[in-house]
C-alpha cells in the first residue's frame, strides 16, 4: 500500500512538472534526448520529463554595465573608462547552442572590444567624438555577437577618468583659453570704442 502511494505521488509529480508557463517575453529551447528539437512559447508548454528538457531564454533588452577598463590611448595617456551595453536575444536557438553562456560571453567581448577600440583613439577624440566611438563599438560588438543570436542595439561610453596630472593640465589649458578669449573681447571693445571716438572727432 505504501509503495502504491509513493508511485502515485511520483506519477502526479511528473505529470504536473510537465506543464510550464512561459511569459510573453520568454521562449523555451526544447531538447529531446539531448538533441535540439524546437523553440516554443509563450504560453503553456508541455515538456515530457526524462525525455525532453527546456532551457528558458528571455527576449527582453539587457542593460549591462561594462566595468572600468584601464586603457592606454594612442597618444600614450592612461585612462579608466567604463560603458553600458544594450542588447537582446534575437535567436534563442543560437543563444543556447552556439555559446555556453551568452551573457558572460557578451560581457567579456564588450570589455576586450572597449580596450581595443579606445586604445586606437587619441585622447582628444575620446573626449570630443564620443558619438563616433559609441557607433564604432556597437558595430564591432554586434558583428561578433550575431553568430550567438544576440543583437547589440547600443553602446555608450559613460565615464572617462583622467590621471590627476592630466586633469590639472586640461584645467590650465581651459583657463588659458578663457584668458585668451577675454583679451580678444577686450581688444575688440577697445578698438570699437576708439573707432567711434574717431568718427565723433571727424564730425
Amino acid at each position: 500500500m505504501d509503495a502504491t502511494i509513493i508511485i502515485l505521488i511520483l506519477i502526479g509529480f511528473l505529470f504536473f512538472s510537465a506543464f510550464n508557463v512561459l511569459r510573453e517575453y520568454e521562449r523555451g529551447v526544447i531538447f529531446m534526448l539531448g538533441r535540439y528539437w524546437k523553440v516554443k512559447g509563450p504560453g503553456l508548454i508541455i515538456v515530457i520529463p526524462g525525455i525532453q528538457k527546456m532551457v528558458k531564454v528571455s527576449l527582453r533588452t539587457v542593460v549591462m554595465d561594462v566595468p572600468p577598463q584601464d586603457i592606454i590611448t594612442r597618444d600614450n595617456v592612461t585612462v579608466k573608462v567604463n560603458a553600458v551595453l544594450y542588447f537582446r536575444v534575437m535567436d534563442p536557438q543560437k543563444a543556447i547552442i552556439e555559446v555556453e553562456d551568452y551573457l558572460y560571453a557578451t560581457s567579456q567581448l564588450s570589455q576586450t572590444t572597449l580596450r581595443s577600440i579606445l586604445g586606437q583613439s587619441q585622447l582628444d577624440d575620446l573626449l570630443s567624438k564620443r558619438d563616433e566611438i559609441n557607433s564604432q563599438l556597437q558595430k564591432v560588438i554586434d558583428e561578433q555577437t550575431e553568430p550567438w543570436g544576440v543583437k547589440v542595439a547600443n553602446v555608450e561610453v559613460k565615464n572617462v577618468d583622467l590621471p590627476q596630472e592630466m586633469q590639472r593640465a586640461l584645467a590650465k589649458q581651459a583657463e588659458a583659453e578663457r584668458e585668451r578669449r577675454a583679451k580678444v573681447i577686450n581688444a575688440k571693445g577697445e578698438f570699437e570704442a576708439a573707432e567711434k571716438l574717431g568718427q565723433a572727432a571727424d564730425t
